[in-house]
């Protein structure tokens, strides 16, 4: 059932370097500007073609050519057809947004969602985007995997002679990760305390993720103390990106320290200045353990055509993953495509500079930063990568699933396309 996309050698990786992954991207989605080949006949791979050559069009301001081609793409989607077409969606109505960046507001009309955009930070967006969250936990592997092998390492790394534990996890959303661990905790003897500082620029969901947690603690005879740590939303700076909010977070001599960093660091990269001092910070924090995930691609190329055509290869695998495990119609499956992750290939796609914040780089990008600020890689236990087979096997039981070790870590792919990794480190 689980089948590996790259060697279990450390000193391999799933990928060559850019270039071979260039190489990679090309031989999977040759486009021209102008033409479709005749050999190519599946009309799946002639609209991936139209995609390519309309990002094409746009990056070289030929834009009465690319709003033909986003008719054709349009006529040709449907959030509701099968996963080619719900992709082809998605990317168009990316490519539209990005479109009329540049032409008059007299043309804005055409293909303009509205509706939910990443900049639309209403209550009524924020409440669909969090109830999108918790339909991805469940109908998809992908944040299980992450956390579920990211509270073993912090398991295995606090061991029983740690009776003072203090876990910081970086923006904590709704904080589904923990209860697992703190029933491992509290089934030790004698039990430690545990101390969570949760980060969030959501004050409410901060406070609710806390008593859930502290109920749940209180359920278990768990010693617990939840700390929110507000970072403030703001249009004119991007409080996540500010590594001064460590200096917020309160340290006490008797706790081991654990840091959580599942889907967060790649936020900072906007200015990796800014992500080096953060890296630095923490590492002075003398942390017993520091768990990372990220998305296994890079969607931080410079060139808007090659992080296109990077984002369309990761997410044609991952709407075929959603179409070969749920049901077609799945109401969980439509809002986890139209809203999550919809929301981020209009990110990646159609903004740029400060705006854009779905800035993926791949593992061996995140492995040389962090050891170029002094971290080392804690390699994770056989014993971590028996229940990440064990999670697919039993609730998600499909051949597409692949599950790889390299370099101490593990990548969840579908078919021979790496999408998610997981490391730890000291």
């Amino acid at each position: 059932m689980l089948g590996s996309f790259g060697s279990s050698s450390s000193q391999s990786h799933p990928h060559h370097d850019e270039e071979s992954s260039d190489h990679h991207q090309r031989r999977r989605f040759t486009a021209t500007t102008t033409t479709i080949t005749t050999t190519m006949t599946s009309p799946a791979i002639q609209i991936r073609q139209l995609l390519i050559s309309c990002a094409e069009l746009i990056s070289r301001s030929d834009f009465s050519a690319a709003k033909r081609l986003l008719t054709i793409l349009s006529t040709n989607s449907s959030p509701f057809g099968d996963s080619t077409e719900r992709l082809v969606h998605q990317f168009t109505r990316a490519l539209s947004l990005r479109l009329n960046r540049y032409i008059s507001s007299t043309t804005n009309h055409f293909m303009t969602p509205v509706e939910t955009t990443p900049t639309d930070s209403s209550s009524s967006s924020l409440a669909l985007i969090q109830s999108s969250y918790l339909s991805l936990n469940q109908v998809t592997p992908f944040i299980r995997f992450t956390q579920l092998t990211a509270n073993q390492a912090i398991l295995e790394a606090i061991n029983g002679n740690h009776q003072a534990i203090h876990i910081v996890d970086f923006d904590i959303n709704h904080g589904v990760q923990w209860p697992p661990l703190m029933q491992a905790l509290a089934d030790r003897y004698p039990a430690p305390t545990l101390r969570i500082t949760g980060t969030g620029n959501d004050l409410d969901t901060l406070r609710r993720t806390g008593d859930r947690l502290a109920k749940f603690a209180h359920s278990l005879g768990l010693r617990f103390q939840f700390h929110p740590l507000y970072i403030a939303a703001n249009d004119n700076r991007d409080h996540d990106e500010d590594p001064s909010i460590i200096s917020s977070i309160v340290l006490l001599p008797d706790e081991t320290l654990a840091i959580n960093c599942v889907f967060y660091l790649h936020r900072l990269l906007k200015d990796r200045e800014k992500l080096r001092i953060f890296l630095h910070r923490v590492k002075s924090m003398n942390p017993k353990i520091v768990t990372i995930a990220e998305k296994e691609a890079n969607h931080n190329h410079p060139l808007f055509v090659q992080r296109f055509m990077e984002a369309l290869d990761y997410y044609t695998a991952v709407f075929d993953s959603l179409e070969a495990t749920l049901p077609p119609g799945s109401r969980e499956r439509m809002t986890v495509e139209q809203v999550w992750f919809g929301r981020e290939i209009v990110d990646i796609v159609a903004m740029e500079g400060d705006k854009r914040k779905e800035r993926h780089e791949r593992f061996r990008s995140w492995e040389v930063m962090l050891r170029g600020c002094g971290f080392s890689n804690v390699a994770l236990s056989p014993f971590a990568l028996s229940q990440a087979k064990l999670l697919l096997r039993l609730h998600y039981p499909s051949e597409g699933y692949q599950l790889g070790v390299s370099s101490n870590s593990f990548f969840l792919g579908w078919q021979n396309q790496p999408l998610f990794s997981i490391s730890s480190w000291r």
